[in-house]
């Protein structure tokens, strides 16, 4: 049985305590989500066209994604305290930008910087890895995503009340107290996990073939990439279903949003009681049929002519569900298929998940317009949620294949 490691909560000589993970990675996903109810605002305010503004979260995932690839060898060469403490800062000043932009193209701009927050996310899940084994550590990290999941189940409703209450602009402040807060916290409680690498940037880049050459971490990286693929095409063209097809508010919008996180946090939940009993295959193969079902039932409502802001937010609760049982226990699986590698394993398996998720954002925004109502994106939601499921069944077959070829273990 496996040590737990001493943690001494507001002390930094000693690990970070879960309180701090659960608000590391909470700050990332508040980041990514808090403003989306303000989008048909800000393209107001900014005089453009909805498709311009939708970039802020298709280009924010983009750049999320490159970042993600330099995170982790970058923390393993230097440790996670330090790049999480200088991440934190940027994004303060990334924010600060957004705020005072005076037009939607420098808006841009800043947005992409605000996605340096992602080291939060990475690295948070890269210090449950660096101090718990496998099964263990999904657990864990279950239960630090079930935490952050009342952040984004609750960002988007404070987002839209905010809006009304005092314009777009409140969202961005509220990130920047939120920032700062988190930065102090980090300060005084991340104590460092990793065990520094030796080796240059050069040689940690080098060490990614040994990951992409496994079939097993695509296996993992692509069931997550794919089961939270259908969440992201749902960021980016949430807003405008509720908001266009279905005429909403931004404060009704960002209370129906918030379902997928409803489900989120059960599934991370039952992810941190059953990781250790039932296995992260197991589970990354349910949550995928799970998330594959939400979306397969909606698409046949809207077919049926019955679609409505009901059935579509509600049964986004079901993707949430999958993917708060897929992403933890497949992060887990792909930490662990080079445990020595596990910044560099966080940050590539990230930048896969993050990276085909910008792309369906941007796709999903692309598509839809009055005309075609919700169709294209319960269209792109399902051919990727499908997609997962096919991706954890090849790591079925991948381990199927070892255990023939030595069945001593």
């Amino acid at each position: 049985m496996e040590n737990a490691p001493v943690v001494r909560f507001l002390d930094r000589s000693t690990p970070p305590h879960i309180v701090t993970l659960i608000l590391l990675a909470g700050m990332s996903a508040t980041a990514m989500n808090m403003f989306l109810p303000s989008l048909p605002n800000m393209t107001a305010y900014f005089q453009t066209d909805y498709g311009l503004m939708q970039l802020s979260v298709g280009l924010y995932l983009g750049i999320s994604a490159v970042l993600q690839i330099l995170i982790g060898p970058i923390s393993d060469k230097v440790g996670r305290r330090p790049v999480i403490l200088w991440g934190l800062g940027i994004f303060l000043l990334a924010t600060l930008g957004c705020i005072f932009a005076p037009t939607a193209e420098l808006f841009l701009v800043f947005r992409m910087c605000q996605a340096i927050v992602a080291v939060a996310m990475v690295l948070s899940r890269a210090a449950v890895r660096d101090m718990f084994e496998q099964d263990r550590a999904a657990s864990m990290i279950g239960y630090v995503t079930m935490g952050m999941a009342i952040v984004p189940m609750i960002s988007p409703m404070l987002g839209g009340f905010l809006d009304e209450m005092f314009g777009w602009r409140a969202n961005f402040w509220a990130l920047f107290v939120m920032g700062a807060m988190t930065l102090w916290l980090a300060w005084t409680d991340q104590g460092e996990t990793a065990t520094k690498s030796g080796k240059s940037l050069t040689r940690q880049f080098a060490e990614y073939p040994e990951l992409l050459t496994s079939p097993r971490f695509w296996g993992y990286s692509l069931a997550a990439g794919f089961c939270s693929g259908a969440f992201f095409a749902y960021l980016g063209g949430g807003p405008f279903v509720g908001s266009v097809v279905f005429g909403l508010s931004p404060f009704w919008v960002g209370i129906y949003f918030g379902a997928p996180a409803l489900g989120y946090f059960f599934g991370n939940m039952f992810t941190g009681m059953l990781a250790q009993r039932v296995g992260i295959n197991r589970l990354v193969l349910i949550g995928s049929l799970i998330n594959a079902f939400g979306v397969l039932l909606s698409l046949v409502i809207f077919l049926l002519g019955y679609g409505s802001a009901m059935s579509f937010f509600g049964l986004m609760t079901f993707v949430g569900l999958g993917n708060g049982l897929v992403i933890p226990n497949a992060t887990a699986g792909m930490l662990s298929v080079r445990p020595q590698l596990a910044g560099s394993a966080s940050g590539l398996g990230g930048a896969i998940m993050i990276g085909g998720g910008a792309a369906l954002s941007m796709l999903a925004g692309a598509t839809l317009s009055e005309a075609t109502g919700a169709f294209p994106l319960l269209f792109i939601m399902f051919a990727t949620s499908s997609a997962a499921v096919i991706s954890i069944l090849l790591v079925y077959r991948r381990e199927r294949r070892i255990a023939l070829q030595n069945p001593l273990g």
